[in-house]
């Protein structure tokens, strides 16, 4: 059963990668984080204990150190769950599966998954809209 969203949610960055050592993750999601490839994807915090923050990554749920979390003010325009369609052909609609944030252009993209299939192509915002 998914874990209800706080309000508001948080949403940020977490700079892990394996050269940082397995000391920011918790044991018991190591290999799942590792093999969610973590960089320049869009987290949800969504709670926090003494030791540990919660984040949420579509339907998966990771304890890591609050240390490498880098909130983002500016808002994501969708987010995991979400049913969008796209504004221009070749059409596709679907939910949000996947938000990447580039650093640089400080914009956000998004992926679909469309029919149980992810599509291949990463979308920009005003690539999409709302269902």
């Amino acid at each position: 059963m998914p874990v209800p969203r706080p309000k508001p949610v948080v949403f940020g960055l977490y700079g892990w990668t394996p050269d940082y050592g397995y000391s920011y993750i918790h044991p018991a999601n190591r290999r799942s984080f590792e093999w969610l490839e973590p960089l320049g994807k869009v987290f949800e915090k969504i709670d926090e204990t003494e030791e540990w923050i919660i984040l949420r990554y579509d339907e998966q749920q990771f304890f890591v150190s609050p240390e490498l979390f880098k909130e983002l003010y500016q808002k994501p325009s969708f987010s995991f769950g979400d049913t969008v369609k796209t504004t221009a052909p070749p059409t596709h609609q679907g939910l949000i599966s996947d938000v990447f944030f580039d650093e640089r252009a400080d914009t956000y993209q998004f992926q679909l998954v469309e029919k149980k299939s992810k599509v291949q192509r990463v979308f920009e915002v005003e690539e999409l809209q709302f269902v």
